[in-house]
């Protein structure tokens, strides 16, 4: 994902105008059917196990990027799953690409609250309004490999989600933006019936520790380290406690 630089002024424009641009919202009747009937019924039915640890690791408030990995279309589920409502008592956002949002897949999309950024020409009213959403203390997934990757290697991160922390920890000194690597590990490359997941959650970086470097060096040195602690929890047998499991009967 690329990134503008936004002009201060655009961030403090009005809640109006970027929602007049911006259409993502949490439905409080969807998410209150949707999530609960993924966690108790879709994915303990699907998987025949799923692994959690590191849940401890996701702060219960304040702004956060959750940073996972992207190996299936399931991590849309499972993110939340592991983060959301029924761990943190929070809401997660998403940054999707724009063909994402379209048809009936993005009517639903919007309303559990997703949101377009394109990839390739990225627009000023999608990163300001994930700015917004930091500076009110929203959890914002967005996966920084930029796309589907069916093998368990940690791909090449894009400067975008590095780009975009650094900009709003700047816009609000003091914001306490905390970004959170995840790794998810399918039993097979496309889950079938019966597949098993871990997940696992490692700890924060903090976006204040990057933000005494110029914009570019700061940006180099977060990419620099979220690979290493993603490659981290790719590589290294779990040392956590496994603090959830899901398992079919």
């Amino acid at each position: 994902m690329g990134f503008l630089q936004l002009p201060s002024r655009a961030v403090e424009q009005t809640s109006l105008t970027r929602q007049n641009t911006i259409n993502s919202r949490v439905s409080p009747w969807l998410s209150a059917i949707a999530y609960p009937l993924c966690n108790r019924l879709v994915i303990p039915t699907f998987f025949s196990q799923v692994t959690v640890t590191g849940q401890a690791n996701v702060p219960l408030d304040g702004p956060v990027i959750l940073a996972p990995t992207h190996r299936s279309r399931w991590d849309a589920i499972l993110v939340p799953y592991a983060t959301g409502k029924s761990v943190t008592g929070r809401d997660v956002r998403f940054l999707v690409t724009a063909d994402e949002v379209k048809g009936l897949q993005g009517w639903f999309i919007r309303r559990l609250g997703g949101f377009p950024v394109n990839p390739r020409q990225p627009g000023i009213a999608g990163l300001r309004f994930s700015i917004e959403l930091l500076q009110q203390g929203e959890m914002l997934v967005i996966f920084p490999e930029g796309g589907i990757f069916r093998d368990k290697q940690v791909h090449p991160l894009k400067p975008g989600l590095a780009r975009l922390a650094l900009q709003a920890e700047s816009s609000q000194p003091g914001l306490g933006l905390k970004i959170v690597p995840i790794h998810l590990e399918y039993s097979n490359p496309y889950p079938s019936w019966g597949a098993k997941v871990a997940i696992r959650i490692g700890q924060p970086l903090l976006a204040s520790a990057y933000s005494q470097d110029t914009p570019k060096e700061g940006a180099r040195h977060l990419l620099a380290d979220l690979t290493a602690a993603l490659k981290d929890l790719a590589t290294v047998a779990d040392k956590e406690p496994v603090l959830s499991v899901c398992t079919s009967s």
